[in-house]
């Protein structure tokens, strides 16, 4: 545990350079309770009015949580939200950090996590790496990627790129602890075309067999393998197979474990998500926001090639 504790320590001093009169809420559910436990015992530590808050794991990522969950967010300094799925693109996130809080949220993260990985990034590498990539998305109106043969293709001119950095020091910022990506909300009926997913699905793990993603005017309409039926059935609703982000992994040191937190960081990935986007730039409120992630993939954002087969084709980037 207490190799646990030094890092969560860490976390809260590099990430958060949290004071010692500020407020931390741990908020976690019945199945994340021992990995969130070293966080709130290094706010102890430190000295900190901690709060320990744990509700049942009975939700879907981007599912709001409880009223009581949603309060005790806003009533912090500092949340860090420890939990099986991801409260990331919720209300209740975007709201508390409206009032300032400063979010961390850690949807899966597990002890291994905890030790290496994604959490030992070079921050000033991992700031660079974002910030190029956010300010990419940020002028830049087509997409298209390519994987495997098969080519996706959507609009995002005039939706505003979104930094990752896991570095949230200012108050109301908020996003993944560990963290490494930039991100950007599509226009939600202007995806078309095929994408292979060989890295990870949020809430169903690493990919035994590829799947491929069929979408049609924004909605994905098909996935194959058994793994592609489950992501249907989390998606469940027209507005859940509604596509709502696409991000670019950022972080050098980030590995595929099967974990969508760490997965969708890793440098030389990139991913698309279905669900809600609403509190990134979006239109969609669908009570559920699931990841996909596909390793080494070829990409061009207005007509440039930037990235080819994993590799980025920029050589003014810092080496990784």
């Amino acid at each position: 545990m207490t190799n646990y504790i030094d890092n969560a320590l860490k976390v809260f001093e590099n990430n958060f350079d949290l004071k010692k009169e500020e407020k931390v809420v741990i908020i976690t559910d019945d199945r994340m309770r021992d990995v969130a436990l070293p966080f709130y015992e290094a706010a102890c530590i430190k000295g900190n009015e901690t709060v320990f808050s744990q509700f049942p794991a009975i939700y879907k990522s981007g599912e709001e949580p409880p009223a009581l969950i949603a309060q005790a967010m806003k009533d912090a300094d500092v949340a860090l939200c420890v939990t099986t799925a991801s409260l990331t693109h919720t209300r209740a996130k975007k709201e508390a950090a409206a009032t300032g809080t400063r979010i961390g949220t850690m949807p899966g993260i597990t002890l291994s996590m905890l030790e290496q990985g994604a959490i030992e990034a070079d921050p000033d590498t991992v700031q660079k790496l974002t910030d190029y990539f956010t300010d990419l998305l940020e002028r830049s109106s087509e997409v298209k990627i390519e994987k495997d043969g098969e080519v996706l293709t959507f609009s995002i001119n005039g939706r505003k790129g979104i930094p990752s950095t896991g570095i949230f020091r200012e108050k109301g910022q908020a996003g993944n602890v560990p963290s490494g990506e930039a991100f950007i909300a599509p226009l939600e009926d202007s995806a078309n075309g095929k994408i292979v997913v060989d890295g990870s699905i949020a809430q169903i793990g690493k990919v035994d067999q590829p799947v491929t993603l069929f979408i049609e005017n924004g909605k994905l309409v098909d996935a194959t393998g058994r793994q592609g039926k489950e992501l249907l059935e989390l998606l469940g609703t027209e507005d859940g197979k509604t596509i709502a982000e696409f991000g670019i992994g950022t972080n050098p040191t980030a590995r595929i474990t099967g974990v969508v937190l760490e997965d969708e960081k890793v440098f030389g990935t990139v991913h698309i998500a279905f669900g809600s986007n609403k509190p990134f730039g979006g239109v969609t409120e669908a009570g559920v926001h699931i990841d996909c992630v596909v390793k080494e993939p070829t990409f061009w954002i207005d007509g440039e090639k930037v990235m080819e087969k994993g590799r980025v084709l920029n050589p003014d980037l810092p080496s990784v």
